[in-house]
């Protein structure tokens, strides 16, 4: 047994540590995103909100004065400052929300909650151990936030070179696919023929299992290919260490 195996079993998981995970699995799953009653406040896109609009346009009308509103980030904008822009009002928001919050669940143990129960499971799927679950269930809602966590986890130690190019196997396949998918497929199933019946042969389900299983196939591919890179250097290494070395000496 490894040394990391053997500091994960040591560890003392406490019945906080899990309703600390079981916190950290609703606020980045979305399970209370939407919703009216007061525990929507437990979503990561609830408390990211949206910024405000501000007054793009006005004129005059027979009904008196009309305005057209605008994004915060305003209209037309090109090159590095309109990206730096959307960096501000998008990027950084997110980021910012997911670190402060994976560190809350941090400390009340929700990681080690997750080290426990789920790395069996993630180790046979993708190949990284149960410490990424909530970076793995944040890259299913948002992007931002999913880099964010596994970068944490990179700079704490808690995954390796391996498991990070795994990991970034599995989020590079459908980023966000449960936000960029089911927000945009909502209006794209709802397409119907002149009879009723759906013009599109796709259930928003079927559709969200089948970017499930791609990006789990896609972790798998880099498992294979750092597996063969891994083999190749052990047989490379190994050449070396036993390929005889003739020394010749000549004497003037």
């Amino acid at each position: 047994m490894s040394d990391k195996q053997t500091q994960i079993d040591k560890e003392n998981v406490t019945i906080g540590c899990y309703i600390s995970l079981a916190l950290a699995i609703v606020f980045f799953s979305g399970i209370a995103a939407g919703s009216s009653y007061f525990w929507s406040f437990l979503d990561f896109t609830t408390l990211m909100g949206s910024a405000g609009k501000v007054v793009g346009k006005v004129t005059e009308t027979a009904d008196g004065v009309s305005t057209t509103m605008t994004t915060l980030r305003g209209l037309g904008g090109s090159g590095a400052i309109d990206g730096f822009m959307l960096a501000i009002s998008l990027i950084i928001p997110g980021v910012m929300l997911a670190m402060g919050m994976i560190t809350v669940f941090e400390h009340y143990g929700a990681l080690k909650a997750a080290r426990k129960l789920l790395t069996p499971i993630l180790q046979f799927l993708i190949g990284v151990p149960g410490t990424a679950t909530l970076a793995l269930i944040a890259c299913l809602q948002s992007t931002d936030g999913g880099a964010a966590l596994t970068r944490q986890l990179k700079d704490s130690g808690a995954l390796s070179y391996t498991e990070i190019n795994n990991f970034s196997a599995f989020q590079m396949v459908a980023c966000a696919p449960i936000t960029n998918f089911v927000t945009f497929s909502a209006a794209v199933l709802a397409f119907s023929n002149a009879d009723g019946s759906g013009t599109v042969p796709l259930s928003m389900g079927t559709g969200l299992a089948v970017l499930l299983i791609a990006k789990v196939v896609g972790a798998n591919i880099m498992r294979l290919i750092q597996l063969r890179i891994a083999q190749r250097e052990k047989i490379a290494t190994t050449s070396l260490q036993t390929s005889p070395v003739a020394l010749t000496i000549e004497r003037n």
